[in-house]
């Protein structure tokens, strides 16, 4: 078995990916490869405003917006068309890496797959065998064990979100969860009573 201290040192320095963190981390073609990289959304394209977030998957205040207040936005502003959400990664250590990693290498599934994450985020990222814990709850969606270290040594998908971090970094991105709502930044776990107030204005006008 592998426990939290070893987990943490292999995903910080082992793999094809490296998953280590800094400037220095990014690959040197990772604006060629920009134009491939999959927006996450949900939502109508064509929707009136546009909230992203900025998220980690070990991030406990991440985790309680997705679970309490992410299906009440979407039952109300996204579902009717009046709202797109977008969901970037901002991953805060190895393990947050690793799990986004994961929900790329399948973006079919990338929402289930996050949701879930989010959801047992205690059970698999605070545990002493982070690693066997997170290849366990891949499992539930399929993911051969094979599967599961290939899409951690996958370079291309490494690069893509570390591009994606240093873009919301220079947006003022600096804490987790972070949104940005037609421009505005707003931190923290918002409460839909929050967001009400932000959007009200603008759906209104």
């Amino acid at each position: 078995m592998i426990n939290r201290r070893h987990a943490m040192g292999l995903l910080a320095g082992a793999g094809a990916a490296s998953l280590t963190f800094g400037h220095a981390a990014f690959a040197d073609n990772h604006e060629a490869d920009a134009g491939e990289w999959r927006e996450m959304m949900v939502g109508s394209p064509d929707a009136s405003v546009e909230i992203i977030e900025y998220a980690s998957l070990t991030c406990p205040h991440c985790a309680n917006f997705r679970t309490n207040t992410y299906p009440l936005l979407r039952e109300r502003y996204v579902d009717n068309g009046q709202v797109r959400m977008i969901l970037r990664e901002f991953p805060l250590d190895p393990l947050a890496m690793a799990g986004f990693m994961l929900a790329r290498c399948d973006e079919e599934q990338y929402f289930p797959i996050v949701n879930m994450l989010f959801e047992t985020q205690r059970q698999w990222a605070f545990g002493d065998r982070p690693l066997d814990e997170l290849a366990g709850m891949m499992r539930q969606v399929g993911f051969s064990q094979e599967k599961f270290e290939s899409c951690l040594r996958d370079q291309a998908t490494y690069d893509g979100i570390m591009a994606v971090t240093e873009e919301g970094r220079e947006q003022g991105v600096n804490s987790t969860p972070t949104f940005i709502v037609d421009g505005e930044i707003h931190r923290g776990a918002l409460s839909i009573d929050q967001f009400e107030e932000i959007l009200a204005p603008k759906l209104d006008g």
